[in-house]
This record gives structure tokens, C-alpha cells and sequence, in this order.
């Protein structure tokens, strides 16, 4: 069953290769009800982000399902706008403390650059940023550490100033979207790649070119479009709030053909 699936981090450590997306979702009834939906129906990997701004209902619906800690693997993300050593150090600690939890699976720097000034040269600031995660996993209050929304020129400044190389890079990945050079560079570095938004923020949930494919298998898009981010070998975190298309995003256990591959990789 491939909620049970995992992918091997370049440390060692287990992570789903499936998880719940919170991208989008309010703080509260809405976000605390998606991540009980997701628990409930053997989901164990939940993706939040400080920005995001719904940890504590993240959190709480871990605290009141009542898994073992052990069980579920969480995924939080520095704020893309908050560059430095000292502003890292202190996002986590208000991360870890919102979502009640004793540790963090996976910290990720959200961006290269804030998000309302893209193409930013940030890249002292994610050099100090990244010292300070690796001291958070060295630590042991992050399992695992990574970047998000990083092409290969963001990557390189942590390579060559660090030294620890990031175990995971989560990017926008879908059919139509396969961004090549930054797959390119994680296989290089052995970096887990982890896509959000595999249905392109819902852009492919009526694709014609898809419809083909999903009929070949008795499937749904979305389904064709999680199973295809898998068969690339990336953990996969679709977003919803409705119970039914939780579970339905995660019946993902048949394969796609070689062949029916490069017809999607055609899009």
C-alpha cells in the first residue's frame, strides 16, 4: 500500500512517499479537520510552513488523533522573507512550539528570496539561514533538513559554505512542469525532490491530454497525476480539505507504463 512507502533520505531517515499538502488552508476548523481526514485514513506525513499560518491546528490534530510521535512525519518550513542565523533560529523554535511538537521530521527554507521580491540575491542570507538548520539538526530537534523553491544557483552557495548537503529540495513538480535542472542537480547531490502542487494548484484536473492516460488505468487525473510524481522518484503532497479526495489521492497503487511515462512526459 503506498501510504506505508517511503523514500530513503541521503541520512537515512524514512519519509512517506505520500503526505497531506496544507498549502491554502485556513488556521482552525478547516486545517485541523484536513489533517484528522488525512491520519484517519493512513496518511503519516503532514506538510505545514510557518507562513502558511495554521501549525497550532496542524499540531493539534496530531496532539488529539493520539499517534505515536514516532509515527508521523511532519514537514515545516522557515519563512521565505526571514534571511539570517539568529531569524532561523528563532522561526523554528515558534514552529516547534505552535505545532506542540518535540521535534520537527523535515525544516525546510521555504524560498531563496521572500516571495514578494522573487529574484532577490539572497544568498548570504541563506548561507547564514543554512547554518543555522544545520545546527538545528545537529541538534537533533530536525530530523532532517532541505530547502524549498531552489534552483541549482541557490543550491551551489550551500554546497560550497556548508557542510551538509540538503537532504530534500521541494519544488513545484507536475506533468507539464518537470523542471529538469533542478532535478538534475538533486540527483547529482543526492537530494530527495519533493513535489507540491501536483495537479498545477487544480490547473490539470480537467486535462484532456491526461483524461487518456487516466482511462487506460480506471483512474482519476489527480490520481495519474500523484502516481506519475512517484514514478519520478519524488515525495508527493497534494492538498485538499475534502475527506473523499484525500482518500482518493493516495489509491495510487497500480504503475504506469514506460511508455505511457513518455507520453505524459510529452505534455
Amino acid at each position: 500500500m503506498i501510504l506505508n512507502e517511503t523514500f530513503t533520505l541521503s541520512n537515512g531517515v524514512k519519509i512517506p512517499k505520500i503526505g497531506l499538502g496544507t498549502w491554502q488552508i485556513p488556521d482552525g476548523e478547516e486545517a485541523y479537520n484536513s489533517v484528522m481526514f488525512a491520519l484517519k485514513n493512513g496518511y503519516r506525513h503532514i506538510d505545514t510552513a510557518k507562513a502558511y499560518g495554521n501549525e497550532k491546528s496542524v499540531g493539534k490534530a496530531i496532539k488529539d488523533f493520539g499517534i505515536s510521535r514516532e509515527e508521523v512525519f511532519v514537514t515545516t518550513k522557515l519563512p521565505a522573507e526571514c534571511k539570517g542565523y539568529d531569524v532561523a533560529k528563532k522561526c523554528f523554535e515558534e514552529s516547534l512550539s505552535d505545532l506542540g511538537l518535540d521535534y520537527i521530521d523535515l525544516y525546510l527554507i521555504h524560498a531563496p528570496w521572500p516571495w514578494e521580491r522573487m529574484g532577490m540575491d539572497c544568498t548570504q542570507g541563506n548561507i547564514d539561514s543554512w547554518r543555522a538548520l544545520e545546527e538545528i539538526y545537529i541538534s537533533g530537534k530536525a530530523k532532517a533538513i532541505g530547502v524549498s523553491n531552489f534552483a541549482p544557483e541557490h543550491i551551489k552557495p550551500l554546497l560550497d559554505n556548508g557542510t551538509i548537503v540538503p537532504m530534500v529540495d521541494q519544488i513545484c513538480f507536475h506533468i507539464g512542469n518537470r523542471q529538469e535542472h533542478i532535478v538534475k542537480k538533486c540527483k547529482e547531490n543526492d537530494i530527495q525532490l519533493m513535489a507540491y502542487s501536483p495537479l498545477a494548484t487544480g490547473g490539470l484536473v480537467e486535462d484532456e491530454y491526461i483524461s487518456k492516460i487516466a482511462e487506460k488505468y480506471n483512474a482519476t487525473i489527480p490520481q495519474i497525476c500523484v502516481r506519475y510524481c512517484i514514478q519520478k522518484n519524488a515525495v508527493v503532497i497534494p492538498k485538499s480539505t475534502k475527506e473523499a479526495r484525500i482518500i482518493s489521492n493516495a489509491q495510487v497503487d497500480f504503475v504506469i507504463s514506460d511508455e505511457d511515462m513518455e507520453y505524459l512526459d510529452r505534455k
